[in-house]
């Protein structure tokens, strides 16, 4: 996409906690938007939900690899402050269970990080 109205540092642009999106004022009035977890997917195109226009955001995306995915951040909301098992300790369970043949198990392994 070529037809950007301005190319913006993301130091220059506002955090808003309330909407959680990274925001800059448009020519409309109103303000250009961008969330973390779009940066986060290297998506740089800040839109305007009132006009057509869009600006370019500069950033460095290393700053946003750390954060989850939207399915992840959803089921963090969702679940609230229930305690979750890792994903190390499912990969554990199913080899516990796996059987190549009938009655024959598996031993368990060590992972490695």
């Amino acid at each position: 996409m070529g037809a950007y109205y301005d190319e913006i540092e993301i130091e220059d642009m506002t955090w808003d906690e309330v909407k959680g999106v990274y925001h800059y004022p448009c020519p409309c009035g109103d303000r250009f938007e961008i969330s973390r977890r779009q940066l986060a997917n290297y998506e740089d195109i800040a839109t305007c939900p009132s006009c057509s226009l869009v600006i370019r955001v500069i950033y460095d995306p290393l700053d946003f690899e750390d954060e989850p995915p939207d399915d992840e951040q959803d089921a963090e909301q969702s679940t609230g402050d229930e305690s979750e098992e890792s994903d190390d300790d499912h990969f554990e369970d199913a080899l516990e269970k796996l059987a190549l043949h009938e009655g024959v198990k598996v031993p368990p392994v060590a992972l490695c990080a």
